[in-house]
C-alpha cells in the first residue's frame, strides 16, 4: 500500500531510491503505491531513522490515516514518475483495513556505509473475542491445583570467602534436614527462593537435586565432608568486564577509536 522512504532529500540519493520503489513496487498495479518519508517531519535520527520509519507506519495502521510528507512542492524532475504507478503523500490518505487482505508498508533505512534495510510491516491479524469463562456454581467443584513440579532443579549459594560458603551450606543443610516435616520447604520454592533472593558473590556453589531434593541433600552432604559430590559444583566468576557498544554505519567511528574507552 505505501513504502516510508529513507529520504535522504538529496539531488543524487532521491532518485536512485525513487527508481528502485518504482521498478519493484509500482509495476503491474490497479491502485498507485503511496511514497511518504517521516525525516519531513522530524528530521534525520540517524541512527534511530529506521525505528522511526517502523513506529510511523505502525502508528498509521492504528489510526487508520497515512500522514502526508511536509515540504513537498512537486515531484523531483530527477526521477521517471511515469515509470510506475508511485504517489507522493502530499495529503493525509486513509487507509481504512481492507475486507480482503491485511495493509501492509514497506519501510526502508539506509546508511552511509553502504548497509541498506528494507522490512515490510503487515498489520497483524484481529484478536478472536474474548469469552469469560463461567464461574463454577459451587467454588467445591473446581479442580485442585496441580502442584508445581520440575525434573531437574539448581540450589544456588554464594559467599563473601570459603570459610562463609561452608557456613551457607551447612545452614541450608540443616533448614533441608527434615523433609515432610511441618513448614519444611519444597524443593521447587528453595530453588527459586535461592536464585532470586541473594546476592552473587565471589564463592559460589551449585547443588543439582531432583523434585524431591534427596540428591541435593546428598549432595551437600558429601560437599561439606570432603567426599566426591558430582552434583555439587563449586567455582568464582570469572573477573567482571565492561562493556562498550558501537553502532557503526553513520560515519561517527574511526579506526582505533575503542581504545580510549
Amino acid at each position: 500500500d505505501v513504502v516510508e522512504a529513507h529520504g535522504t532529500g538529496t539531488p543524487l540519493g532521491d532518485p536512485i531510491e525513487a527508481q528502485s520503489i518504482l521498478a519493484t513496487y509500482g509495476q503491474d498495479r490497479e491502485q498507485p503505491l503511496l511514497l511518504g518519508s517521516i525525516k519531513s517531519n522530524m528530521g534525520h535520527t540517524q541512527a534511530a531513522s529506521g525505528v522511526a520509519g517502523i513506529m510511523k507506519m505502525i502508528m498509521a495502521m492504528r489510526n487508520e490515516v497515512l500522514p502526508k510528507t511536509l515540504h513537498v512542492d512537486r515531484p523531483s524532475t530527477h526521477v521517471d514518475w511515469t515509470a510506475g504507478k508511485v504517489e507522493l503523500l502530499t495529503e493525509n490518505r486513509p487507509w481504512p483495513t481492507a475486507p480482503d487482505r491485511p495493509r501492509r508498508s514497506g519501510v526502508s533505512s539506509f546508511g552511509v556505509s553502504g548497509t541498506n534495510a528494507h522490512v515490510i510491516v503487515e498489520q497483524a491479524p484481529e484478536a478472536p473475542a474474548h469469552q469469560p469463562e463461567e464461574a463454577p456454581a459451587d467454588p467445591s467443584d473446581e479442580a485442585p491445583a496441580a502442584p508445581r513440579t520440575a525434573g531437574v532443579l539448581p540450589w544456588v549459594l554464594s559467599a563473601r570467602s570459603a570459610a562463609a560458603l561452608r557456613e551457607q551450606a551447612a545452614a541450608l543443610l540443616a533448614h533441608l534436614d527434615a523433609p515432610g516435616a511441618p513448614g519444611a520447604p519444597g524443593a521447587l520454592d528453595t530453588a527459586y527462593s535461592l536464585a532470586t533472593t541473594r546476592a552473587s558473590l565471589e564463592h559460589r556453589l551449585a547443588v543439582v537435586t531432583g523434585a524431591d531434593g534427596t540428591a541435593g541433600r546428598e549432595a551437600l552432604t558429601s560437599w561439606l565432608a570432603g567426599d566426591p559430590a558430582p552434583d555439587a559444583h563449586e567455582g568464582r566468576p570469572v573477573g567482571r568486564t565492561r562493556s562498550a557498544f558501537l553502532f557503526s554505519g553513520q560515519g561517527a567511528q574511526r579506526l582505533g577509536m575503542g581504545r580510549e574507552l
